[in-house]
């Protein structure tokens, strides 16, 4: 019996968590270097993220949806409550490719919402229970291990919420940053300036990528753990 949960529990974080959680040092790693580095170079159009931002809502007709700068870095996102796209002082006033494409990339959530995108749609719709599993999942595992199996069971539940909430994230992230060029081809950049801008939006999904992988392997640790709970 022990040798089973050796099996589950060590072989799940040798050959998947744990190399997940290495790509997901990678992909950090890579996005803050494209990030870094086309940060300090500047569109040749000129424009600044808030006007890249303003000139494709108002070019599809989303007028009500306002931009304000938030504080920290790579803190760029969009409020679907609000309809608001919060946009980090870098990428706010930058006229970098990195400002630009990282505006444009927010936009394309708006266009989504706008359009009732269904995977966005399904997204907010997981959001809320996904927010609830991340604050108390942990707290009923432990329960759950120490005291009642069948709190175990719930927390596994609730996490599966995460992990579905990741795995539909990367089909709208991918639709914002495929927005995002169509829209910035569109005079905002030049032939020699897409590809650095391509780089900047890959390196931001490989993210996406990566913690998805890690909610994965966590679902398969929790699942081992219940049934080495159980036996």
């Amino acid at each position: 019996m022990y040798s089973g949960f050796g099996y589950y529990s060590g072989g799940t974080w040798m050959l998947f968590l744990f190399p997940a959680l290495l790509f997901a040092m990678y992909a950090q790693l890579k996005v803050s270097t494209a990030f870094n580095r086309y940060l300090r170079v500047p569109n040749r159009s000129g424009y600044t993220g808030k006007e890249v931002a303003r000139t494709i809502l108002d070019r599809n007709g989303l007028y009500d949806v306002r931009i304000e700068p938030v504080a920290g870095n790579l803190t760029d996102h969009y409020d679907p409550r609000t309809k608001v796209i919060r946009l980090s002082s870098n990428v706010y006033n930058g006229s970098s490719i990195a400002a630009i494409s990282v505006a444009a990339h927010e936009v394309g959530h708006a266009m989504q919402h706008g359009e009732g995108y269904f995977p966005l749609i399904l997204r907010n719709n997981i959001a809320p229970i996904a927010s609830i599993g991340s604050r108390f999942v942990w707290i009923l595992v432990m329960l759950g291990l120490i005291i009642e199996p069948f709190l175990l069971e719930v927390g596994i539940a609730l996490y599966l919420a995460i992990v579905l909430f990741q795995i539909i994230t990367l089909p709208v992230e991918i639709n914002a940053s495929k927005r995002a060029l169509a829209q910035l081809e569109n005079g905002f950049i030049y032939d020699s300036e897409l590809k650095p801008s391509r780089k900047v939006l890959s390196a931001a999904a490989l993210t996406y990528v990566a913690a998805t992988l890690v909610a994965i392997g966590e679902l398969l640790r929790l699942m081992a753990m219940s049934q080495r709970r159980r036996d």
